[in-house]
């Protein structure tokens, strides 16, 4: 097998999830450069990683480049990918600053592929709330064509990254000792035992930036933008793993008992839907708990709307780290191989 230099850039929650993903999934590395912005040493399940602050220089000879990006602020992919590329790596990139580009593919492997095909070199990450809700519709778009999606998200903290987690643990312990919460910093309001419908900057229209990346990530992904969506993004009080409640509409029937078989056989998807065992405490619906640590996109709740034709509701649960971000980008990575797409 062909081995590769790979380059992870930014060492927060979704850099050192890429770093676990490339170790567990095997992937067939000869080198592994970890570059951040500023040099250092760290620790990883058991390993340590030699920090390198990133330069242009420090490309040369990397195959592919993962750049964790940093959601809300420009990433580091917009100073340093332009320069990995003309170095001949082929950059993968979780920040939001190319997905919208035209000639920048927005790929989940498991749903669009064939977009890989013509990348000039830089190929971006969905929003990790886009990528769990694609990876559903794919199936059911291609069986019965999309014609609505209205979406509301329940977002971990960790899709802000490390102070957020830390805060939710700072304002539980408080709340549990019975002192008072500690002010807010990763966000506007306290987000323990609390909710907050907003993840993003406003726009005039009164959508927030997230909603709107749902909306316009996914028309791109699927590659028809005359679907109607429609979405609202909360952030919750849960550390790690987000879930989506979904509604479509289809121009073709799908029933309850079609859109599960088609689930079950869409790749990467596992169907957790069996109403017969919620009251026993079994395994009856997705979790985020139980997603957290996972790479797969788990669907249940599913169920046919009794006073609209042609639609479904159904559940949609991800860890937002691995599938959402670092696993997305390594079977990015992984499916570039496949297709024979980067160089050996």
């Amino acid at each position: 097998m062909s081995e590769y230099t790979v380059a992870v850039v930014g060492v927060g929650a979704v850099g050192e999830e890429m770093l676990r993903v490339l170790a567990q999934r095997n992937f067939p590395a000869r080198e592994i450069r970890v570059f951040a912005r500023s040099a250092r040493t760290i620790s990883l399940d058991g390993r340590s990683y030699e920090v390198r602050a990133t330069t242009p220089e420090g490309f040369e000879g990397v195959d592919v480049a993962l750049f964790a990006g940093t959601e809300g602020e420009k990433g580091a992919a917009v100073t340093f990918a332009a320069e990995a590329v003309r170095r001949g790596a082929v950059v993968i990139d979780n920040g939001a600053d190319f997905r919208m580009e035209p000639n920048v593919p927005l790929v989940v492997p498991e749903v669009n592929p064939e977009a890989l095909d013509k990348h000039e070199g830089i190929i971006s990450n969905p929003n990790c709330s886009t990528i769990q809700m694609v990876a559903a519709l794919k199936p059911l778009h291609d069986a019965g064509k999309l014609k609505r999606v209205i979406v509301s998200t329940y977002q971990a903290v960790s899709g802000t990254g490390r102070s957020a987690i830390k805060e939710l643990e700072a304002q539980a312990k408080a709340w549990a000792q019975g002192e008072p919460l500690p002010a807010p910093a990763a966000y506007k309001y306290p987000i323990a035992f609390n909710l907050i419908p907003q993840i993003g900057g406003f726009r005039p229209d009164g959508y927030t930036s997230e909603e709107w990346k749902m909306i316009a990530e996914t028309h791109k992904i699927l590659g028809d933008d005359r679907i109607a969506i429609s979405a609202t993004t909360i952030r919750v009080p849960v550390f790690n793993s987000h879930s989506e409640s979904v509604t479509v509409e289809t121009e073709r029937p799908i029933g309850r008992a079609q859109a599960l078989e088609l689930l079950r056989a869409a790749p990467g998807i596992v169907v957790v839907d069996d109403p017969a065992v919620a009251d026993a405490g079994g395994p009856a619906y997705p979790l985020p708990i139980e997603a957290s640590g996972k790479d797969e996109t788990y669907v249940g709740r599913v169920r046919e709307d009794p006073f609209v034709p042609n639609t479904l509701h159904f559940w949609v649960v991800a860890d937002n780290l691995r599938k959402g971000a670092a696993t997305n980008a390594v079977q990015i990575a992984e499916t570039l191989i496949a297709r024979g797409l980067l160089r050996k």
